[in-house]
């Protein structure tokens, strides 16, 4: 049986890159496609955008304690998935945001958003590689 590498690299480095480059560009053209709408959808829209905001820049900050291995990262990027899927999720739920999807679709996104960040949380809990990287850093 081979030994996992201690570096950065594999699915983990998949993960950086989602919460590095994948969610600010999503964040990006969600926020830019939601502008127009501001002006109908006034406070909550506005509230709504903020809070993702906030949720973005806190996984950019966990994929960057990820890629500098420090020691609060696994727990950062746990709480990074977890807030991005609830927010995602509210999205989904609640009538404050703009969007385009059609009667009966809002469930299949509901459940490709659990299985999404579902995956992601289910492998920082049982990958050997997390283990190995942050063992001593931190507490799981």
């Amino acid at each position: 049986m081979a030994t996992v590498k201690s570096g950065v690299a594999g699915w983990l480095l998949v993960l950086c890159g989602v919460l590095l480059i994948w969610q600010p560009i999503s964040f990006g053209l969600v926020a830019s496609s939601w502008l127009d709408a501001l002006v109908v959808r006034g406070v909550p829209l506005a509230l709504l955008l903020a809070l993702q905001f906030v949720v973005t820049a806190f996984g950019i900050a966990a994929g960057l304690a990820l890629a500098a291995r420090r020691p609060a990262a696994v727990a950062m990027a746990k709480l990074s998935l977890t807030a991005s899927a609830a927010v995602a999720l509210f999205v989904y739920a609640t009538p404050y945001a703009p969007n385009n999807r059609t009667p009966g679709e809002t469930p299949i996104y509901e459940a490709a958003t659990v299985l999404w960040y579902g995956a992601w949380l289910a492998y920082l809990y049982r990958s050997r590689r997390v283990r190995e990287i942050f063992l001593d850093r931190a507490a799981f």
